[in-house]
């Protein structure tokens, strides 16, 4: 089964000084037997200047592909904070742009297969993009799209902050880049309106999923995993859950809940054949 664990599901370990990003590869790739990662930028970043976000040394992005190698392990999505897109400071603007641009490099260092940045806005409201943010925000991902195709990734943005909770702005985001290599990283279910039909706009341009503790447990759940199979989607299915504690555990536990619901997903699937 295609499964991946979001190593933000380990933010309040790393919070707590118990793990880093060297920690993480080890712990999925030993802990859980997983070949592949779903890297986060919070854990090797300079988080001190928010929101933009400075990345690492170059050298230190070189060591995690080389512990990526020794394990051959493979990062199929690597999600980067402090690098969004719109911002109504023209000058915060050009300080995002620019730190994506630094993102972008380390992504082709790291063979991310695909990249989230995010569109922007607020995490806790959401409205629709002026023209003037949907064009900027269009030629930005149009740029980013045209850079990702030439190094063979994909990307876009997540379900994440202002806009992008509308699955309509999502969709008519997508129509306007019209790009191949330009996608989502769908949160399953989290949307700010349209939510019973949300997942099934954006599911043609799905790259990548994230599942919670709370999308696990929807009654929905199975469903939603077919819709997604319906839509053509082949990318992994994500655990993003920073549990409050407990977290290898959680994880585990939520592990569980997913590789069940995928196989009913396809079971479902092949007795309707």
């Amino acid at each position: 089964m295609h499964i991946s664990i979001g190593a933000y599901s380990f933010n309040n370990t790393y919070m707590d000084g118990k793990m880093d990003v060297f920690g993480y590869l080890e712990a999925v790739k030993y802990r859980y037997r997983m070949d592949v990662v779903d890297l986060w930028n919070g854990f090797f970043i300079d988080r001190s200047g928010k929101p933009v976000m400075k990345l690492v040394e170059e050298s230190y992005i070189r060591k995690i592909r080389e512990a990526l190698d020794e394990k051959e392990m493979r990062v199929v999505n690597f999600a980067i904070d402090g690098a969004h897109l719109w911002d109504p400071d023209p000058d915060m603007r050009k300080h995002l742009y620019e730190n994506a641009l630094v993102h972008l490099k380390a992504s082709v260092m790291l063979g991310a297969q695909t990249v989230r940045i995010d569109t922007g806005g607020s995490y806790k409201e959401c409205e629709t993009m002026s023209d003037e943010q949907f064009e900027y925000t269009v030629n930005r991902y149009r740029e980013f799209a045209t850079f990702a195709s030439d190094h063979g990734f994909r990307i876009g943005p997540e379900n994440h902050m202002g806009a992008s909770l509308l699955p309509r702005e999502m969709k008519r985001l997508a129509e306007g880049v019209d790009h191949p290599a330009f996608g989502f990283l769908v949160h399953l279910s989290r949307w700010k309106a349209d939510e019973e039909e949300g997942d099934r706009l954006v599911a043609p341009w799905a790259y990548h999923t994230h599942f919670d503790a709370q999308t696990a447990v929807a009654d929905h759940a199975v469903d939603t995993i077919r819709l997604f199979n319906e839509a053509g989607y082949h990318g992994y299915w994500g655990i993003e859950h920073n549990a409050p504690s407990n977290q290898y555990v959680e994880t585990e536990r939520l592990i569980g809940m997913v590789k069940k619901l995928l196989l009913d997903a396809t079971t479902e699937w092949g007795s309707e054949e």
